[in-house]
């Protein structure tokens, strides 16, 4: 299974996510360090989810890490997030679904 399908289903079962978007990014690194020719070392992630309500950002973060839990982490050189409370996601701004 592929890292991006793996990333997805992990943050799906533990937040069961209003919104979820995983992107690979890695093609915007090549080159670089922790890039290969494979591909899957770079993703953003941008995530929804009443589980991120009253925490904060530090908590929401770690707890991203906590649900792709360190083996997966391992396999991702660079992972950025953006963590959207429920509520906060405006209709005007929410992406168009892939």
């Amino acid at each position: 299974m592929r890292i991006k399908d793996q990333i997805n289903k992990k943050l799906s079962n533990f937040f069961q996510p209003s919104f979820l978007k995983i992107e690979d990014q890695s093609h915007l690194h090549e080159g670089h360090e922790g890039w290969n020719e494979s591909g899957e070392t770079h993703f953003h992630v941008r995530i929804a989810s009443s589980k991120f309500n009253q925490l904060s950002r530090l908590k929401r973060h770690r707890l991203v890490h906590q649900a792709i839990t360190p083996e997966l982490m391992r396999q991702i050189h660079a992972l950025s997030i953006e963590i959207i409370t429920d509520g906060t996601l405006e209709p005007s701004k929410a992406p168009a679904p892939d």
